[in-house]
This record gives C-alpha cells, structure tokens and sequence, in this order.
C-alpha cells in the first residue's frame, strides 16, 4: 500500500501535466501513486496524452467535467494512502515534499496540512507571498496555495472539497475546513512547490464580483470559525482591496515576507 497519493485533476491541460507527473516520479521516496483525473476534458490533443497514461503506471480517473473541486474529491475517493497530496496539472513540486511533509504529519497530529515556501514559473517569477497562516488571517485572505499534504482521514471528516466554491477559492475553503477540526497548518521554509501562472489561470480570471460571491460562500460553509463576525459587506471589503492604499500595505508586507525567508 502506498504512502502518499498524488491527486492530479486534469481539465484540458495535456501539454503541461507530463511535467507533473515527471516532478512526482523525482521524489526522494518511492512509496507514493499517482492518480489523474481526467474532468471531462474536450481538447483532444489532451485526451491523447491522457489516454497514453493507462500505459505508464498512473492510475487514470476519468469522469464528465464536474469542476475542480469535485475532481479532486474523485481522485482522493480513488486513493490508498494515508496521505493526500493535490497537485494541479500544470504545477510542479520539489524532491523532497513528500518525504519531508510526510515526516511532519507523523511527528505532529495537531498538524493539518503542510506547505512549504513556492516560487514562480512561466508567466510570471519570483517568490510566492504567502504570509501567515493563523485562523484570524485565514479568515480573510487565502494563505496557502492547493499542493498541501494532508491526511485522508481529515479529508473524510471535513467532507471533502466544497463543490458550491462554483468560481475558485475551493482550497482555501477546504483549509478552512480543517481548522474547523481544530488542526493546523505547518509550513517548510524551503522551496519545495512551483506555481505556473498563466494568462487565463482560473485566479486571474476571477472577476471582482467572484471574489465577492465567494468570500460570501465562504462566511456561508464556516459560520463557527467565522465566529460573532456579523454583517459583513464583502463588497467593501474586496473593493478596499483595489485601492493603492491597500496595494502599498500588501507591497510592504511582501517585502518584509521577503526579508524574513528570502534574504537570509
């Protein structure tokens, strides 16, 4: 039985997730499977590629195109192992993830999920700015990119991923999800995670009125973490978050995140 299983949902992204698949089959442990699900995907040059993956060990999880949330809970619902590992198909991670985050978890039941420090690749590059993890900052902004390691079990008791996250941010939830079991999040502080940003990624193109909608979505599925916190107008909220007041403060925060783990 494996140790680790590598979910990779897959919707008409067959020119990068060979790259995925490859970063998995780096690691410096060898006790992990690989799971692809193909969400209904249209392109055919992606279901070549993907047909081509009944032949190379992966394990291949097709189903209609249900949306990423749910192709993640098919893939986990199709794993073995104790630990889950989500890994998009156009991401990458580092050799040593699995074995380390693994450590983690074993050493640390109060630990939730683990992630690491990220960096950015094709379109973009440069440092992923992740800042604190805590409850109160997880309320408000998403702290942790989707490739966290993460233990089936808590998967099972949070109830998987939200499919009502309909525009994104279906990680972030889930995060919360698991600090609403009272876990909490560990984070590596080394570059093990590589986050490819493209023109048309699904965070750039979430439009404001989305963010909004979800961040409602969000108060909606945690009202127990979310507390005595009433009435909030997410609309001011997101719109305070465009201005140049708002950018300036989140420039200086990401320098003094660069500070702290990048200028050692």
């Amino acid at each position: 039985m494996p140790r680790f299983s590598v979910v990779i949902p897959c919707f008409n992204q067959g020119e990068y997730v060979n790259e995925a698949i490859a970063s998995v089959l780096n690691q410096s442990c060898d006790d992990y499977e690989i799971i692809v699900v193909d969400d209904g995907s249209t392109d055919q040059a992606t279901v070549t590629v993907l047909d081509r993956l009944d032949h190379s060990g992966v394990k291949l999880v097709r189903t209609s195109n249900q949306g990423l949330a749910a192709a993640r809970n098919n893939g986990i619902t199709a794993a073995c192992a104790e630990f889950i590992l989500p890994l998009d198909a156009d991401d990458r991670i580092g050799p040593a993830y699995l074995e380390r985050a693994g450590a983690i978890l074993d050493s640390h039941p109060e630990v939730g999920f683990v992630y690491c420090l990220a960096e950015l690749f094709d379109g973009a590059r440069g440092k992923f700015y992740l800042n604190s993890a805590s409850l109160e900052d997880m309320l408000w902004d998403s702290r942790v990119f989707c490739s966290a390691l993460f233990r089936k079990s808590d998967w099972v008791a949070a109830g998987g991923y939200n499919s009502n996250m309909v525009y994104g941010w279906e990680d972030w939830d889930f995060w919360l999800s698991l600090l609403e079991l009272g876990k909490t999040p560990y984070m590596i502080e080394e570059v093990m995670f590589f986050y490819r940003v493209k023109h048309n990624s699904m965070i750039r193109s979430m439009t404001l009125d989305n963010k909004i909608a979800m961040h409602q979505q969000l108060y909606n599925n945690h009202r127990r973490l979310y507390g005595k916190i009433d009435d909030i107008d997410f609309e001011k909220y997101h719109r305070r978050r465009e201005t140049v007041r708002y950018k300036l403060i989140e420039h200086i925060k990401k320098l003094m995140f660069n500070a702290r783990y990048w200028n050692k």
